[in-house]
């Protein structure tokens, strides 16, 4: 147990501490899922094999080597046996393997449609859509091509034993011919041929769960692999190790050039972007869906690193800097917040882990300013309700009910830099307006002014911003204040005017 605990803790701590842009590879996704999974309970599996094995070696080790005292001749043809029976298994074994590596495609696809099928969360949209049939279907075809597949590897494998145990007993019946020629010749005493037999016999017992143990072994041995790939693979996705920190509250944000392109993508998220954001300033990041507004803001705060050019805070380039130096003066708030599985009252809380908050001033304050007040009063057991049906008594929240407790949670964590990623996707228009008194009174309460980011499409939202950036396809084409936009009459003042006809009575 304490080495499956150790190697379970390696993996996990090495999978916790590799950046965040490694999880926007598939392949890297893919890999810890199955290194973390197969992988622990290979090394688990693989230790009581090498108990079973050490133990049948020994015994088939001391039935050989009374076999060749009884006779030379013995020995060779049990190791015939063997050597059959050995070929056989690691045959079988590789063939797993292979059949694990062509089906991984098909059963992840296989589990996502189990997953769409049966989850809670796409309950409603599957039964209002009559999707119940459909992916009924797909998850059987998924199934059907699975089960040919293991039906192949059944009969090749089948082959491949029914060959090797051939071959084991063509070298076991060799072995009991020697036997019967000794005894026609006199060679060997009757009394003797009798411990022969039961040396034999403890050998061809012993061969089999030492075959058995060794097959186990080196199908263990492929998903070790992945597990030690993993490893490998994290300790390359880490950070590197420095002593240089990021300024906690820089004068100014600077991007230099920037160029980022996601994993696995050709077309780059964001082109050539070189911006200042000054201390306490309230920037609006605007654009269409996929312009890069989301990546910018997690290139400035140092989650995503550049492929090209720098970003600065100060004069500290973050791609030297310690992560956890920049990370600890971040506070982001998500379009789609974590869900916690934890108390409402720690679900705040957990915006800022230790700090210091005795009489629970700060939190009160988090939960009156981003409206998550109103979500917890309707709890049942109000801040000490967990959010979460896996627990008994867990109580689950609606979407417009998790941003407010993700902002809740971006102002209790009390940092330098805000970013604010479409906070109020899901509210309706009071609590919307509510929550953005709440950021605007965020921004202004923390050593003066904070300086915040703010990721919308809501542009009513943002006319008092200091500045607005208006980026198209990965590239920044507009900036200036709501007015100077306005004038300039370019995009921004494009999308404004299509989301204010809507409040209008006539036509532009």
């Amino acid at each position: 147990p304490r080495v499956t605990a150790a190697a379970d803790d390696a993996v996990t701590a090495a999978v916790v501490r590799v950046g965040l842009i490694a999880f926007e590879d598939a392949d890297f996704r893919e890999l810890a899922r199955q290194g973390a999974r197969f992988g622990v309970r290979a090394i688990e599996t693989s230790l009581r094999r090498l108990a079973d094995l050490t133990s049948s070696v020994i015994s088939l080790v001391a039935a050989m080597i009374t076999a060749g005292l009884l006779n030379p001749w013995l020995a060779p043809v049990l190791l015939l046996a063997a050597a059959a029976d050995g070929w056989a298994a690691a045959r079988v074994a590789k063939l797993n393997y292979r059949h694990f590596l062509d089906t991984v495609g098909r059963n992840i696809r296989k589990s996502v449609v189990e997953e769409v099928a049966t989850w809670r969360t796409m309950a409603l949209e599957r039964h209002a859509l009559t999707l119940q049939e459909p992916l009924l279907g797909e998850y059987r075809r998924i199934s059907r091509s699975l089960a040919r597949e293991e039906i192949r590897l059944a009969h090749r494998s089948n082959l491949v034993r029914t060959t090797g145990r051939a071959a084991a007993g063509l070298g076991t019946a060799a072995a009991y011919l020697v036997l019967g020629w000794l005894l026609y010749t006199s060679a060997m005493e009757l009394a003797l041929a009798g411990t022969a037999v039961l040396a034999m016999r403890t050998a061809s017992t012993a061969l089999s769960n030492t075959m058995r143990a060794v097959n186990s072994l080196y199908e263990d041995s492929f998903y070790i692999g992945f597990y030690n790939q993993l490893l490998a693979e994290s300790r390359k996705r880490r950070p590197p190790e420095t002593s240089l920190t990021a300024p906690p509250d820089p004068d100014e944000i600077r991007l230099t050039g920037v160029t980022f392109t996601y994993p696995g993508r050709e077309t780059p998220a964001l082109r050539d972007v070189s911006l200042t954001i000054r201390r306490g300033e309230v920037v609006a990041l605007v654009g269409e869906n996929g312009s890069g507004k989301t990546t910018l803001g997690k290139l400035l705060t140092g989650l995503y690193p550049p492929d090209e050019g720098t970003v600065h805070w100060d004069d500290v380039d973050l791609a030297r800097a310690d992560p956890a130096s920049v990370h600890a003066n971040i506070a982001v708030i998500a379009q789609e917040p974590a869900e916690w599985p934890m108390t409402a009252a720690n679900n705040i809380r957990v915006g800022r882990l230790g700090r210091a908050d005795p009489d629970g001033r700060a939190w009160r304050e988090a939960v009156d300013y981003s409206g998550a007040d109103e979500v917890i009063a309707a709890l049942p057991a109000k801040e000490n309700t967990v959010l979460s049906k896996k627990f008994d008594e867990g109580h689950d929240l609606s979407g417009g009910q998790w941003q407010r407790m993700g902002i809740a949670r971006g102002i209790y964590r009390d940092a330098s830099i805000l970013v604010a990623d479409e906070p109020t996707a899901a509210l309706d228009a009071r609590a919307e307006a509510r929550v953005f008194a709440g950021l605007q009174h965020a921004s202004t309460s923390h050593r003066g002014r904070r300086t915040t980011v703010l990721v919308t499409h809501r542009l009513a939202n943002i006319r008092s911003a200091d500045r607005i950036l208006v980026l198209e396809k990965g590239r920044l084409i507009e900036e200036g204040t709501h007015d100077d936009l306005i004038r300039a009459g370019g995009v921004y003042h494009e999308l404004y005017e299509i989301q204010a006809r809507a409040y209008r009575n006539g036509p532009p």
